[in-house]
């Protein structure tokens, strides 16, 4: 049994983390731990930036968007002498294990420490849903929900001039955000970074849709997808054929912010208690996430590297749908 650990956040923050933290602090009292918070990530870890956490200090977090923690990328952590100096200052403070709540950068720092001896566990948190050893990671519930309001009030705006938009949401190297709310959103078309479409193809596909009759036309766009929204935009502001006026939208880190769901709370609770848990006991050396509505420890070395990728059934089904 461990006496002393720590939990950080690490990367892009998610709506949840929160939820998260608060779950690890009174898990880990609960089981006779104290519990040390690490200000703004792995550069914190670095620079000592350690707070101990009480059953008060994670007191009316749950409920808030970001994490209290605060997040911050260091360059110098990827060194292996920048992990030495974070291990130097964990051994300290007498601090025995780790908690790692982060995506797929975040989850590779918690490795490295894994390998050079010290206990890690991470739990699965990002919006972009594109870590291994979670069906859903911790914020993509509410970045999703905040996607999807965004596009139904653009559809009232285009209905109301027959203009198309074209929405960039999130997803540097996946388009799990766009793919989702397109389909919820009822979109006319995704475009992820997974599947290569043309802007000639989508300036067809408006046109049909504008000669059936339809009163708006809302396109889903990835930020990572290989046809970028400003390349899109101007190709269809070239052509005389496509019916509607088209404008665009970038949703940006506006996803990113927001008090969590229900959802996003109930996992970010879960997956920090398990991982306070597991870790305390014994348990490290993976991703704590859920998989088929089971609590799951993925061991790193199936993690890291890694994406998750999208459900190819799921692409078509956004296809069928919009007609």
């Amino acid at each position: 049994m461990l006496k002393k650990i720590a939990v950080l956040t690490s990367g892009g923050d998610a709506p949840g983390m929160n939820a998260a933290i608060r779950a690890v602090a009174r898990t880990g009292m609960d089981l006779g731990a104290g519990v040390i918070g690490v200000k703004h990530g792995y550069a914190g870890l670095m620079s000592g930036d350690f707070i101990p956490l009480g059953v008060r200090d994670v007191g009316g977090i749950i409920q808030q968007g970001g994490t209290v923690l605060g997040s911050a990328r260091s360059l110098e952590f990827k060194t292996i002498e920048g992990r030495q100096k974070a291990l130097s200052l964990l051994a300290a403070q007498g601090i025995e294990g780790l908690v790692v709540i982060g995506g797929n950068g975040s989850q590779t720092g918690a490795y490295h420490l894994w390998d050079m001896g010290f206990p890690t566990i991470g739990v699965a948190s990002t919006i972009d849903n594109d870590l291994i050893g979670s069906d859903l990671t911790i914020g993509v519930d509410t970045a999703l929900n905040i996607a999807l309001e965004a596009i139904d009030r653009l559809k009232v705006t285009a209905s109301s001039h027959k203009r198309a938009f074209l929405v960039e949401v999130m997803g540097r190297d996946c388009g799990y955000l766009a793919l989702m709310s397109s389909i919820a959103g009822g979109a006319e078309a995704a475009i992820i970074p997974e599947i290569d479409t043309t802007a000639e193809a989508v300036v067809d596909m408006l046109s049909e849709n504008y000669a059936r009759g339809k009163t708006n036309g809302i396109i889903v766009m990835a930020e990572g997808a290989k046809l970028t929204m400003e390349a899109l935009l101007q190709y269809c502001q070239t052509q005389d054929d496509v019916g509607f006026e088209v404008r665009a939208t970038t949703l940006g880190h506006v996803q990113r912010g927001g008090a969590p769901t229900a959802y996003d709370r109930l996992l970010g609770s879960i997956l920090g208690s398990s991982a306070a848990e597991y870790l305390i006991t014994g348990m490290n050396g993976g991703v704590v996430g859920r998989i088929n509505n089971q609590i799951t420890v993925t061991p790193y070395p199936d993690v890291i590297g890694k994406t998750k990728g999208i459900k190819p059934e799921m692409y078509k089904l956004a296809e069928r749908l919009a007609k």
